[in-house]
């Protein structure tokens, strides 16, 4: 929690915003929270699926937890726009804009894995991708950004936030898939690992493109 909440004053002195996945639990609650005591809400966006905002039934046969409305004929044409006008009095684990800044709900992980992306990507110079020591989510949500920068689609940076060694073993495999030829060499570079905020900032700030990376064209226009 101390990592998070350095990089949150890290963020406001430097007046970087944060996208992320609207959790208000953990390291990234935590990051969210401090980050909007400092900036202000406007300083943070959320995208939460409604699946982790809806009310829970635990029964086995319990009501559906869609948005009101959003059967399951009905779930694959409800737009985003109408996901984000939902009543927020429909469910009270909707974050506080207060407290943990704006957030925008959308249908399903894709989406949200896509707007996440596409803001960070739309952002200053500078801008790019931090993990902080996570689970399942966060390490099939590094793997996929790093695969998008090694294929072209963009060529942001991305920096692991190393807490006390906690991405070692991820560095490690890497390093492993370079020497068995699954990883092309360069490549490795796309990802970098910093052991403190300060440096993590900088190596965003700074970030030089990995040699090797696949010069594919993605424009489809």
């Amino acid at each position: 929690m101390d990592a998070a909440r350095a990089l949150a004053y890290a963020f406001h002195h430097a007046k970087v915003s944060l996208v992320y996945g609207g959790g208000t639990a953990g390291v990234m609650g935590e990051l969210a929270k401090t980050l909007v005591s400092l900036s202000g809400p406007s300083a943070v966006h959320g995208f939460v699926p409604w699946a982790l905002v809806s009310p829970i039934d635990s029964s086995e046969n319990g009501p559906d937890s869609r948005a009101p409305g959003v059967g399951k004929a009905l779930e694959a044409s409800i737009s985003e726009k109408d996901l984000e006008g939902l009543d927020r009095q429909t469910t009270t684990n909707l974050p506080r804009r207060t407290e943990f800044g704006i957030t925008t709900i959308v249908p399903d992980m894709h989406t949200r894995k896509r707007l996440m992306a596409t803001e960070v990507l739309n952002g200053g110079c500078g801008s790019g991708f931090m993990a902080l020591p996570g689970g399942f989510g966060t390490l099939e949500e590094v793997m996929e950004i790093v695969t998008w920068n090694q294929l072209g689609i963009h060529n942001r940076g991305i920096v692991l936030l190393n807490i006390e060694g906690y991405w070692d073993a991820l560095l490690q495999w890497i390093k492993h898939a370079v020497q068995e030829a699954f990883i092309r060499g360069g490549n490795d570079r796309i990802l970098l690992s910093c052991d403190n905020v300060a440096d993590a900032l900088s190596s965003l700030r700074n970030y030089q493109v990995a040699e090797g990376r696949l010069k594919l064209n993605w424009n489809l226009g």
